[in-house]
């Protein structure tokens, strides 16, 4: 059934303005997926502040038109959702670990990451880059890493002196 151009006017307004406020947005696939998990899912999201719309393509690429994201759109063939939050990348890592439980009916196709499209295989490498926190206890792993072997080089330098 197609909508009335008023109808229309609004969702792209919508999207245009959900758009403007995220700084990534992940294009998903949800065929086949059941309205229970679904809603956890929506929990999920809106826990972190992060939004999951069911978008219409053609006004969806409207709305990237308008705002001005760079690049070429990912090519969907199926139903489309987006996966859209103010931080860079909780969208992407909890869009991919749903997907991880939801395999049959719940993909990553894409998206936009700070500004320009991104493929596939782009939105993945971005869904796995580690949280915050563990990105520093691993930068202070390494960072620990050469002085416990220049103390132990030294303690045994030491004992061979005395």
């Amino acid at each position: 059934m197609a909508l009335p151009r008023a109808k229309k006017a609004e969702l792209i307004a919508s999207y245009t303005d959900a758009l403007k406020g995220a700084k990534s947005a992940v294009y998903v696939k949800f065929k086949g997926l059941s309205v229970a998990d679904t809603s956890k899912l929506r929990g999920q999201l809106f826990s972190e502040n992060t939004h999951y719309t069911v978008v219409k393509k053609t006004l969806w690429s409207r709305a990237t038109d308008a705002v001005g994201i760079k690049g070429e759109a990912p090519t969907v063939g199926e139903e489309l959702a987006v996966v859209y939050g103010e931080d860079l990348l909780t969208p992407a890592r909890l869009s991919y670990e749903f997907s991880k439980t939801h395999k049959d009916t719940f993909a990553i196709v894409g998206g936009i990451f700070d500004g320009t499209f991104k493929s596939q295989s782009e939105m993945l490498s971005i869904a796995t880059i580690p949280p915050r926190e563990v990105l520093l206890s691993q930068l202070a792993y390494l960072l620990k890493s050469p002085m416990q072997r220049i103390a132990i080089a030294v303690s045994e330098v030491a004992k061979s002196k005395a």
